[in-house]
């Protein structure tokens, strides 16, 4: 394989290093790596206060500590009341997002339990050649367009946004569309105190989704949660479902398909290994989802009562981020976590979640990634990033990325 020098490092001088009570500084990078100031303070204080806008922020950094918070719904909430003011007749004042992310149970498992057997691994087996068949088909476009190409808008974004639409039975003519309704959801950590007007609006485009459904249900998972479920779930219910779908399983394998590309060109050795077979394929994606850990922070979760965790007092109602990337580098966890090993032996690393949200569509994302990587190297296999380029990361966004991969072979 041929490849291109790859960039020099970000240079950690030009990125100005945050306050120590900035709630932006867990969602910096250097490179792909996250600001030193994390590491400290997971050393120096592994529970600590930020502020937003004048209001505590609990940020967790350590393994441990983090599957403790997120694997404790009796102390911890992920209900969306919490993230929105009620007016006087109760109503919230902001877009209820939906979704299983902004959920307790009993309501967060009935909702899960619709959706659970799309993931089982017979469902996602059965889902492997219409994953094949996309990327294939996305590798053709690539191919046709020829040397030059930008790798996140022609394949990274394409492939996860057109595999959900196989899922949910969207048609082919209005995958692209499809894919555009979870842009720009997760740019400022504000957007998940506050949803973005792009949630109302995308809420919007899958009402009308649903109400095809509803009269006509089609193949997909869409058409069977409608006759399975119709007569128990509602429109609105049915919306939110699939735009956690889009939303939670759109932009952060696009990520992972970008950054995870960039990683394997910066090192020939480590891409030849997807070549070994299944089992160096499923150890190199494990690692680069463990090392890159592209959603940042879990989803918010509040305090049902006065808490202590790791020897620090947390007030009832206050907000707990946990950050998996924190976590998922932590040196009491397993050494050498800094380190990109793509031959480490497979770790259970939080960078899908925990607990009763460890994402649903986990499976789904790793056979994506499975598929996907080792057939675009295989593919150009002396693809390369165009010369002269340097990397334009996303800095405070929840799901770290790429703006742009121009790409020549």
């Amino acid at each position: 394989m041929r490849v291109s020098t790859p960039p020099a490092p970000v240079d950690p001088s030009t990125i100005p290093e945050p306050a120590d009570d900035d709630v932006f500084g867990p969602l910096q990078r250097v490179d792909v790596d996250p600001l030193p100031w994390l590491a400290r303070h997971r050393e120096a204080a592994p529970v600590t206060r930020l502020d937003l806008f004048g209001n505590p922020v609990w940020l967790v950094t350590r393994h441990e500590d983090v599957r403790t918070v997120l694997g404790d719904t009796d102390r911890f909430s992920n209900d969306f009341a919490h993230l929105a003011a009620a007016d006087e007749d109760g109503d919230l004042g902001l877009a209820d997002p939906g979704g299983l992310g902004f959920r307790d149970p009993p309501d967060h498992t009935r909702l899960r339990s619709m959706l659970a057997p799309a993931f089982t691994a017979r469902s996602i087996a059965a889902l492997a050649p219409a994953v094949q068949r996309v990327v294939t088909e996305r590798l053709d476009a690539l191919e046709a367009a020829g040397p030059g190409v930008d790798l996140v808008s022609g394949f990274a974004d394409r492939v996860p946004a057109m595999v959900i639409g196989e899922l949910l039975g969207v048609p082919p003519s209005e995958q692209v569309d499809f894919a555009e309704l979870a842009a720009g959801r997760f740019d400022l950590l504000q957007s998940i105190v506050a949803p973005l007007d792009s949630a109302a609006r995308s809420l919007g485009m899958l009402r009308d989704l649903v109400a095809r459904e509803r009269k006509d249900p089609g193949p997909g998972l869409l058409g069977d949660l409608v006759r399975t479920h119709g007569d128990t779930v509602g429109d609105e219910e049915l919306a939110g479902l699939v735009d956690g779908l889009l939303v939670g399983g759109h932009e952060t394998t696009a990520s992972m398909l970008a950054l995870g590309t960039v990683l394997l060109l910066r090192d020939p050795e480590a891409a030849r290994r997807l070549h070994d077979g299944p089992a160096a394929v499923h150890r190199t994606v494990e690692e680069l989802l463990r090392h890159l850990s592209v959603v940042q922070v879990a989803f918010p979760r509040f305090t049902r009562t006065d808490v202590e965790l790791a020897g620090q007092a947390i007030g009832a109602g206050e907000l707990v981020l946990c950050s998996l990337a924190g976590a998922n580098r932590d040196p009491r966890w397993a050494e050498g976590l800094d380190d990109l090993d793509l031959t480490r032996p497979v770790k259970q690393h939080l960078a899908f979640g925990h607990g009763i949200h460890h994402c649903l569509g986990a499976p789904l994302a790793r056979l994506e990634l499975q598929v996907a990587l080792p057939a675009l190297l295989e593919r150009f296999p002396d693809l390369r990033t165009e010369p002269g380029w340097a990397p334009a990361f996303r800095q405070r966004s929840i799901v770290f990325g790429l703006e742009s991969l121009p790409v020549h072979w």
